[in-house]
């Protein structure tokens, strides 16, 4: 569990990361000796499951309130002098789940962030180690309408290989995701928000339960069709579900929508690769140009992001070097403008794979798919066989020269 603990005393700080790190082996606390309205939470990728917040100024406290209304996700211990019976109640409005009097025996905070850790654990059962040949992959858009979701969903299907692969798709739009609409018209068994709400008992038969099979080898687990109950998905149950789908599966593909939401980076995050789709427009690269300072931000290697140019055709007034350049990346993927088997797939919903086989867009998203997920061996306990060769060139889906 990683630990947060904020203090603008030093001592403080120090005394307690030290007695949280020697009591628990399970536990990483790191000391930040700064007022908590100075403070930076959520910053590189850094997400705490835990903040320990010392106040010492009303405006650390009105911090508190807006980080916990803002990122329920998070646990937060409060410590404080002088707590009054109405900010006692503000706090335990706010989210804050322990309160502890300063100045406090550090044994008496110890304990109370062991009670949180062992109620974490019982919550969430199911964040098993993930299998060792799993592969996440997230699709992320810089611009609505770039047709990450169609990307997703079909690449979900070239992994798949007619069942050679288990491949689970996880729709992660919550307001309006239809990544299985894509690929044929099997009503969801249920959804993403179902599952989040059943995390006391998750397990690999309700997760599997709650998925759609669509095709042999390919799995989908549905956003939810009301937007409204998407919204109360934490991504601390989105990591549970994705944890486990990592141990049921040999890849997990992720569209992860539009929005930044906690959910969406949570996802990110958790991905081996980071597909951003966008097109050679200028508000696509201006945004992608954004979405590239926020990778940045998190602190992502250059090599976990793929960037991916959909329905790329040659002569635009932006060409893939502008791109390059505007992005400062090295490598730009591509997918051809193929109208008529695009629109095909989509109006059937159906995978463009089975739609239009031998067409440009379906051969670029079998070479995108080998791409992706390197060549590897199976799992162990899983059958052999039927992992896609990586191809290193020769097609529209490789490095653009």
């Amino acid at each position: 569990m990683k630990i947060k603990v904020i203090s603008p005393i030093a001592r403080h700080a120090d005394t307690w990361s030290a007695a949280l790190g020697a009591g628990d082996a399970t536990l990483q606390p790191e000391a930040i000796v700064l007022p908590l309205h100075q403070v930076l939470v959520l910053v590189n990728g850094s997400r705490p499951d835990l903040v320990i917040v010392e106040t010492v100024a009303s405006r650390d406290f009105e911090a508190l309130e807006r980080l916990a209304a803002q990122h329920p996700e998070i646990d937060f211990v409060l410590i404080g002098n002088a707590l009054t019976q109405d900010m006692l109640l503000r706090a335990m409005r706010a989210g804050v789940r322990e309160v502890v009097p300063a100045p406090t025996a550090t044994e008496a905070l110890v304990e109370a962030v062991r009670r949180i850790a062992r109620k974490r654990r019982a919550a969430f059962p199911a964040a098993a180690q993930p299998s060792a040949a799993a592969r996440v992959l997230a699709f992320i858009s810089c611009k609505g309408g770039s047709g990450a979701t169609f990307v997703a969903a079909n690449i979900a299907h070239r992994l798949a290989d007619g069942g050679r692969r288990r491949v689970g798709l996880i729709d992660l739009n919550m307001q309006f995701g239809d990544a299985l609409l894509f690929l044929g018209s099997t009503r969801a068994s249920s959804d993403v928000a179902t599952v989040a709400t059943s995390l006391e008992r998750l397990d690999a038969d309700l997760l599997r339960a709650a998925m759609t099979e669509v095709s042999p080898g390919l799995m989908v687990l549905a956003a939810p069709e009301d937007p409204s109950r998407g919204s109360a998905v934490t991504p601390a149950q989105v990591e549970a579900i994705v944890q486990l789908a990592r141990t049921m599966f040999d890849v997990v593909v992720i569209d992860a929508g539009r929005a930044l939401t906690g959910v969406t980076l949570q996802a990110l995050d958790m991905a081996d690769r980071v597909c951003a789709v966008l097109q050679l427009t200028l508000p696509f690269v201006r945004d992608g140009r954004r979405l590239r300072e926020v990778f940045r931000s998190l602190g992502y290697a250059d090599d976990k992001t793929a960037w991916i140019v959909n329905r790329h055709e040659k002569g635009g007034q932006i060409t893939l070097d502008d791109l390059r350049r505007t992005l400062g990346i090295d490598e730009v993927l591509t997918l051809p403008n193929h109208y008529a088997a695009a629109a095909a797939a989509v109006n059937q919903g159906l995978p463009v794979a089975q739609v239009a086989p031998s067409s440009p867009l379906s051969r670029a998203l079998g070479d995108l798919a080998a791409r992706l997920v390197p060549q590897a061996a199976p799992a162990a306990g899983r059958p052999r066989g039927g992992w896609l060769r990586q191809i290193l060139g020769g097609s529209s889906a490789t490095p653009s020269p």
